[in-house]
């Protein structure tokens, strides 16, 4: 399964799918332009509850998963812990690939 979430974040990347960060997904969310958020599982509760209700009151799907760095190696990228994907078709498979991984 995680080999499978690995590969979507690497095609997403490449196609412009995946934006990673705080701020970036900040306005992501607030341009409606992200469809999932993939959040890791040892941010701050602060952190994760912000994200959790702002998905929460914009209808985004999010799901917890994996620690930053393990999608961070996902990624490609370094220290990120916060994710957004912003095609309904990345994010819908995505998101069934964590469902089936818990």
């Amino acid at each position: 399964m995680r080999e499978r979430i690995h590969s979507y974040f690497g095609f997403a990347k490449k196609s412009r799918n995946l934006i990673s960060g705080y701020n970036t997904c900040l306005y992501g969310i607030q341009k409606r332009k992200v469809k999932l958020m993939i959040l890791a599982s040892d941010l701050s509760e602060n952190t994760l509850d912000k994200f959790r209700r702002l998905c929460e009151r914009e209808k985004i799907q999010y799901r917890i998963c994996l620690t930053a760095e393990q999608l961070s190696l996902y990624a490609g990228e370094e220290g990120k812990g916060i994710f957004g994907i912003t095609d309904q078709g990345f994010a819908d498979v995505i998101c069934k690939e964590i469902d089936l991984m818990k």
